[in-house]
This record gives structure tokens, C-alpha cells and sequence, in this order.
């Protein structure tokens, strides 16, 4: 099983003799060019009905403005869309909009808009939201001069808005993803947005790519591959292209992870002959040893305000979760039900940690723990997931899942009502990781 760079498979005592190394080599990781393909499988117990208008003025197919958001709300799993054949009435201005047209198909909100031709090809885009019960404008917005390459991702910006006002909750829709494919011998880490769509090769080769990371900005991505044929971690541009060997000592140099103000990456190194937590300066100087046992020590990712580091060891007889002050000092077993519990992710607020959760006899699957309560929370069914990473605003949690030989990424929401599975035809996808907000191109 993967869980990293190391994979901890403490059923077989032999795995150390593996060499620390060659289990690089073992985890591969998923590669292809096509867009990722996302299917609901489990939708909200209840879904809030909304008509999603199409916008006067716009073009029609799925690219149209309207059937974007619509697309992304429909996929959040907490909306019904209201069809457009059902649609009474198609207003885009605020005085055409009948509430009784949409009484009349049980929406509880509407949304309308238009599309006004500006210069250069260019137009201005204007929405509006309304609380169908109460004939309330919730939230509209003008938007002058959008290019039609940004159509797509100005639509994603107002499916942010539209879910905001009626949950509460920031959206997600900007937003991006990283992952890596795998087909035959060649690997390639993918960007792409929250849908799917506009996926972008920001690295391509014959290596597996491991454990690639955000860093706080959005701007760069870190990973572990390798470098002439030695470990290596390398910083790289995601929109540059431009990339910068982090660390390349002897040994393993696996699993990094940016510190919330960017300036430094925690990481994997076993430099000094067994793998330990080490934080390395991007500014230059030497990395900085952090946890101090002779058990294996892996898959470190920092608390939201930087004060502290998470990560895994077997040094209670099997892998557990334990945290240390990111500037030293004591380290302290976090996690405590089950036999294994590895790749912790903290959510953004800090308040809970995703991670692997393995029982004897159920597999390993995606698993929630509130901090405070240490309340575990088991979200996914299995056999074999892994690899969570929460989206920016909490409530997603993307994952790698495994059954029957295919591999392909999954979305569960944190309450676990809400399921989707993600993948690409003929191409193995794994390493998923959510981009913080404010990370579009």
C-alpha cells in the first residue's frame, strides 16, 4: 500500500530489507492528456432545487456561461438543477422575473443572467440570485470585459458566489487540482481545474512523480522524483514551467510540504541514516532535523497557523499519526483507534485531520479525526484508499482509491454524504492535491 514515499507494510517485516530506495521505485503513480471524467455516486440525502437560466446573449453547449455553473453545482451534490425544457419563463433581467413561474416548478432559488457585447471581442457579464419564496436578491455582480478564453472561469467564480449565499460556505469551483497519471512507463503531474477541465502537463517523465504539494500562494508545486538517478525534490513554477532542485542527498528525500508562509519545506531525508522529519529554509542554509527516533519517521504536512508539523511513524509497533512543534521540541502521538493511521492532512481550520485509517480485516480507507474530541470519523468504504487532501474550504476531501487493479481519484464530502469518483480512460490517477483559493491561472 501507498501511503508516500515509504510504504508501510507492517503485516510483512521484511519490507525494510526492500531498501528504502527501491520502494520508491515500487510506487508508481498515475499519466495521460484528457480531461478528467467526474461522476456523482452519492448525492445529498436532501438537494436544494435551483434554475440556473440560460443567460441572454450567450452561446449555447456545454461551454455556455449557465451550463457551466449549473454543472458545478449539480456536481457539488448539494443541488438539483430545475431542466430547462421544465423552465416557464427565461428572464435575464431582474423586472422579468416571475416567482410564480418558478413556484410553479418548486425552485427555491433562481438565477439569471446576460452577456452584452463589449469591444474587442470582449463582454461585459452580469448575474443575479434570488430566493424564489421570498422574491429576495441574494447576491449579482457586473464583470466587464471578459475575454471569451475566460467565459469558463468567470462561470466557476459565479457558481463560487451562487454557493456561498446559499450555503454560507466559500466554493470551491475556481479552484485546481494536481495529480499524476500513469500509462505504461510514462508519468506526467496534471493541473487542471476543480471540473476536469483545461488540464495542463506541468511535468512529464519516465520517473515516478510522488507527494506533489501546493505551496500557500498557489504559485509553485513540490514533488519527489528523480534527478540522475538519485531521490530529489524539486520546486517547481506551475504556470512558468520553471523548476528548482530543493534537496538531493544521499538517501531518501521524499514527501514534501510547504510551510503555510511558503519559506520553507518540510521533508523526508535519510541523510543521516534513518528517515526523519527535516524543515529546509528556501532561502538556503542546511535542512533542520525535527523528530529524533530511530523508527521511521514520514509523510510530515504543517498545522494551518505553521506552529506545528504532523507526520507518520511505526515507532509504537505500527504506523500512527504524531505532531511536533515545527521549531523542535517533544513529539506526541496524536492518533490512537486502529492498528493504522497514516498521511495525515490538516483541514484548513485546524480543527480535524484527514488520514488513512486501517482496521484488521476492513482495509484502508479515508477517515476524519477531530482533534480536539478525538472523534474518528470514517468516511470512505475502500478496500484500498488514500492519499486525501482537503479542499480549501474544508467540506471535500479528494483521494486516491483503488480496487480490482484500477486506480482512480474520489471526492467525499466530510459529513460523507456526498461522493464522486474522477478518472481518465486507459491511464492510472493518483497523488491527488487541492489547491488553496486565489490559485487560478
Amino acid at each position: 500500500m501507498n501511503t508516500s514515499e515509504i510504504s508501510f507494510l507492517y503485516s510483512k517485516p521484511k519490507w525494510v530489507e526492500l531498501g528504502l530506495l527501491g520502494l520508491l521505485l515500487v510506487l508508481l503513480v498515475g499519466t495521460a492528456r484528457a480531461e478528467l471524467r467526474i461522476e456523482i455516486t452519492q448525492g445529498a440525502a436532501q438537494t436544494i432545487p435551483i434554475a440556473v437560466v440560460p443567460y441572454g446573449g450567450d452561446s449555447a453547449g456545454a461551454d455556455a456561461i449557465h451550463a457551466v455553473i449549473g454543472a458545478d453545482l449539480g456536481r457539488s451534490g448539494q443541488f438539483r438543477l430545475v431542466p430547462d425544457d421544465q423552465m416557464v419563463s427565461r428572464p435575464t433581467e431582474a423586472t422579468q422575473v416571475d416567482f410564480r413561474d418558478w413556484q410553479l416548478v418548486m425552485a427555491q432559488y433562481v438565477t439569471i443572467g446576460r452577456v452584452l457585447p463589449g469591444l474587442d471581442g470582449k463582454a461585459d457579464v452580469e448575474f443575479e440570485l434570488f430566493n424564489v419564496a421570498t422574491g429576495q436578491r441574494m447576491t449579482g455582480a457586473r464583470f466587464a470585459g471578459v475575454a471569451p478564453a475566460n467565459r469558463r472561469r468567470l462561470a466557476h467564480h459565479i457558481a463560487d458566489l451562487i454557493y456561498e449565499a446559499i450555503t454560507g460556505v466559500r466554493g470551491v469551483f475556481s479552484t485546481r487540482v494536481t495529480y499524476v497519471t500513469q500509462v505504461g512507463n510514462n508519468y506526467e503531474l496534471q493541473v487542471a481545474d476543480a471540473d476536469g477541465h483545461n488540464p495542463v502537463t506541468v511535468l512529464r517523465t519516465q520517473e515516478p512523480v510522488l507527494s506533489p504539494a501546493w505551496s500557500a500562494d498557489g504559485r509553485f508545486v513540490a514533488y519527489a522524483t528523480y534527478s540522475n538517478r538519485r531521490a530529489a525534490i524539486f520546486r517547481q513554477d506551475v504556470s512558468t514551467g520553471v523548476r528548482q532542485l530543493v534537496s538531493s542527498f544521499p538517501g531518501l528525500n521524499g514527501a514534501p510540504a510547504f510551510s503555510p508562509d511558503g519559506h520553507r519545506i518540510a521533508m523526508v531525508l535519510s541523510k543521516d541514516g534513518n528517515p526523519d522529519i527535516y524543515v529546509m529554509d528556501l532561502a538556503g542554509g542546511p535542512p533542520r532535523r525535527l523528530s529524533q527516533h530511530y523508527a521511521i519517521d514520514t509523510e510530515p504536512t504543517w498545522s494551518p497557523d505553521g506552529r506545528y508539523i504532523y507526520f507518520t511513524s511505526d515507532r509504537s509497533g505500527g504506523p500512527q499519526i504524531y505532531r511536533v512543534p515545527s521549531t523542535g521540541g517533544a513529539e506526541m502521538r496524536v492518533t490512537f483507534e486502529g492498528n493504522y493511521n497514516t498521511r495525515a492532512r490538516v483541514s484548513p481550520d485546524g480543527r480535524k485531520l484527514a488520514m488513512v485509517h486501517g482496521a484488521a480485516g476492513r482495509g484502508y480507507r479515508i477517515a476524519v479525526l477531530d482533534i480536539a474530541s478525538r472523534r474518528l470519523d470514517v468516511l470512505t468504504d475502500g478496500p484500498l484508499d488514500e492519499s486525501p487532501s482537503f479542499a480549501p474550504n474544508g467540506q471535500i476531501i479528494i483521494y486516491t482509491t483503488k480496487s480490482g487493479g484500477a486506480e482512480a481519484l474520489a471526492t467525499v464530502s466530510v459529513d460523507g454524504n456526498v461522493r464522486q469518483r474522477l478518472g481518465i480512460s486507459q491511464a492510472k490517477v493518483r497523488e491527488p492535491g487541492w489547491s488553496p483559493f486565489g490559485s487560478a491561472p
